[in-house]
């Protein structure tokens, strides 16, 4: 999965730390020395609980009458998240909080797209 965590990094230098979390493992890469960053152990426990729940609550509400659900958006204080779904899992990127998020969505459903092929 390195090549994952490799190829959402390149996508951007806004991007802080980029994670995929498939088959119950999970893969991490990250940007040193950036501002406000959170501790690796509070990353790790963001993808192997907050990320997955999030995407199920939503999944959920997005299939009942929103038409589904393509990926999910989180503004916290010093960045935000980018989580979108993959089979088996999920896709996580922590972006700096003066970039844009929407703009590195395509970009990131690109990389997501090659690597699955």
């Amino acid at each position: 999965m390195t090549n994952w965590t490799t190829a959402l990094l390149e996508i951007s230098d806004h991007i802080r730390y980029a994670a995929v979390y498939r088959g119950g493992q999970l893969e991490m890469a990250s940007r040193t020395g950036r501002a406000s960053a959170s501790a690796a152990e509070s990353d790790r426990y963001e993808e192997l609980i907050v990320n997955p729940t999030l995407l199920t609550l939503v999944r959920q509400r997005g299939e009942i009458d929103c038409g589904g659900m393509e990926y999910v958006v989180v503004r916290y204080g010093n960045f935000f998240q980018l989580v979108m779904p993959v089979p088996g899992g999920h896709a996580s990127i922590c972006i700096e909080p003066d970039a844009d998020p929407l703009a590195l969505v395509a970009p990131v459903r690109q990389a997501l797209a090659v690597l699955e092929a």
